[in-house]
């Protein structure tokens, strides 16, 4: 976390050129891309992903098979990484840690009164030290969105501030809702806010409201993620969430990446997919890449 006496003045940061941002993000999407560096991008995103439920109807039983599915995406495909992390409610936490026990797959856990954020910080506090107790690698955080539109900008430092005192040695991951922060403007607002105070990843979003992930959005936040490291020298990852569903988009969002922020990004340390169900179509076009055929959606698992 950077001191308070050095920030920058959060009220007074740029205006962010949507049209510029636009027509960034439509060079990306046309990139050209040789079927060998395809494979290898799919088996990427596949390493980058969060596999994630978070429901009400959650059980010990559904847990514990998205834990299996996260180490074995697909055994009659050899050579297959696995996934980067599952993501659960804190309570089932402790089932995913045993169930991922002797895998390189992190157990992250959503915290503070997620999706609403609306809760007291000493509640949020408490939510955070339960997930991370019961052995939570990583913390996804929601901010106060309501304090932020309203201009509270202090409120929402000092809280990711003191969420991430309370991660202890559990890496923290600050999601901001953009489809409620409405602009560009304010999602570099809070980008720069996050990070600042301590976040280790900056998220886009819950998944449960829609837009969710966009590539404007993404840029907007890739950005503001290679000016800080440009002003501090601390790398911060990112997590785009929700409505990345097919192959072709996660490679886009690659080669977004790469030509944002270099190459030293392109890893599940620095950067990852909030997509269960993009683990999925990457599997089946992997399998057509190898076999030449589609397999049906009946060989994979819904989890």
């Amino acid at each position: 976390m950077i001191k308070k006496n050095i920030l920058p003045d959060f009220n007074n940061t740029y205006p962010i050129d949507q049209v510029g941002i636009e027509e960034r993000v439509a060079r990306f999407t046309t990139r050209s891309i040789k079927k060998s560096s395809k494979l290898q991008a799919m088996k990427m995103v596949l390493n980058m992903i969060d596999l994630t439920t978070l429901e009400g109807k959650d059980t010990e039983g559904k847990v514990k098979q998205m834990c299996y599915k996260a180490v074995h995406l697909h055994d009659a495909i050899p050579g297959l990484p696995t996934v980067a992390a599952v993501c659960v409610y804190p309570t089932m936490v402790k089932t995913a840690k045993d169930a991922l026990r002797g895998s390189l797959v992190k157990v992250a856990s959503v915290s503070t009164a997620f999706p609403s954020g609306q809760s007291s910080r000493e509640i949020k506090i408490a939510d955070t030290k339960y997930a991370v107790d019961n052995g939570a690698d990583e913390i996804d955080m929601v901010i106060s969105r309501g304090e932020f539109l309203k201009g509270n900008y202090s409120f929402v430092f000092d809280e990711i501030a003191a969420i991430k005192d309370a991660c202890g040695n559990a890496r923290l991951k600050v999601i901001f809702e953009t489809g409620e922060l409405s602009t560009l403007d304010n999602v570099r607002k809070a980008s720069d806010i996050a990070m600042y105070a301590g976040a280790d990843f900056i998220k886009t979003s819950t998944g449960k409201i829609s837009p969710a992930a966009t590539m404007p959005v993404s840029l907007v936040m890739l950005e503001a993620i290679r000016d800080y490291y440009y002003k501090t020298g601390r790398m911060v990852g990112m997590k785009p969430a929700g409505g990345i569903s097919t192959s072709k988009l996660a490679i886009h969002y690659l080669v977004m990446v790469r030509e944002t922020l270099g190459g030293a990004w392109l890893n599940n340390e620095w950067f990852r997919f909030g997509a269960s169900s993009l683990a999925n179509d990457v599997l089946m076009q992997i399998a057509k890449d190898i076999t030449g055929v589609y397999q049906s959606s009946d060989y994979f698992s819904k989890d």
